[in-house]
């Protein structure tokens, strides 16, 4: 139990190194948070129209599917951050130090994780503003929110796996977006999956990004709209549905990436 404490105590180090980061570079931090307003003022005012006869409108449609898009990219930004530190030999360097070799990779993924809280914060802040109303209640969109840090949390030990297995940051970061932007855009994020061609509607709806992005319109109390597979059981069950790809995520990443960044250390 001693050595768990010692590698938790290490990654928090790390985490600190990490966030003390975007205070010498704050443009990461408004870089991460302007680029996810963007998207939610122009799928507001662009396709807007899409939101006839929708209670309370396409902006009660769209924030919960920008919110998972944006905690998802967490995989790409993972990936890229991880690869940069590997090619400026920062693996050397920690491998010198007298700290658990699962630190690294654990203090990695924890300082994006509270990066994420910063980003949904100002991203429930604009949403409100453009007229997202819950209609659930506090426990209910709080119970979202932690859903969606885990979430993001999940994939970014996806991330960490691939910029370890990467060599180039560009390379890196082109890869995991050519694999994130699939997941979001086939998904039930931005409009129902029912006018899809119906082999496309089976790969949407068993999509961890669709899975995700109707528990949270659940939690915040909207009416979730499924196609050919209204009966399955991510769609009746969205919330224990979308916890059981977390877990299967963390349980298939994280051996995976400690082991590959033992590999990288020697």
């Amino acid at each position: 139990m001693s050595t768990f404490f010692r590698s938790f105590s290490d990654a928090l180090v790390i985490t600190k190194r990490q966030l003390q980061q975007l205070t010498r570079v704050p443009e990461v931090l408004i870089f991460n948070t302007i680029q996810p307003v963007m998207f939610v003022l122009l799928f507001r005012y662009v396709f807007g129209g899409l939101g006839a006869g929708i209670p309370g409108g396409y902006v009660q449609l769209l924030m919960p599917g920008i919110f998972v898009q944006t905690v998802t990219f967490t995989l790409a930004a993972t990936a890229q951050g991880l690869a940069e530190d590997m090619q400026k030999g920062l693996i050397d360097r920690f491998r010198s130090l007298p700290i658990a070799r699962s630190a690294f990779v654990l203090g990695r993924t924890l300082g994006d994780g509270l990066l994420n809280i910063v980003v949904l914060v100002v991203m429930g802040i604009t949403g409100f503003i453009v007229g997202w109303r819950p209609t659930s209640g506090a426990l209910h969109i709080l119970f979202g929110f932690l859903m969606l840090l885990f979430f993001g949390y999940a994939l970014s030990w996806a991330g960490v796996f691939a910029g370890l297995m990467g060599r180039d940051a560009r390379v890196v970061a082109n890869i995991s977006f050519l694999f994130t932007f699939p997941l979001t855009f086939l998904s039930n994020a931005f409009a129902s999956t029912t006018t899809m061609p119906k082999p496309l509607q089976y790969f949407a709806e068993w999509n961890p990004v669709s899975t995700m992005v109707a528990a949270i319109r659940q939690l915040y109390g909207f009416h979730n709209k499924f196609g050919v597979t209204a009966h399955s059981f991510p769609s009746e069950h969205p919330i224990p549905m979308s916890f059981i790809y977390m877990f299967l995520l963390m349980a298939i990443f994280m051996p995976l990436s400690v082991r590959k960044y033992k590999n990288a250390s020697k």
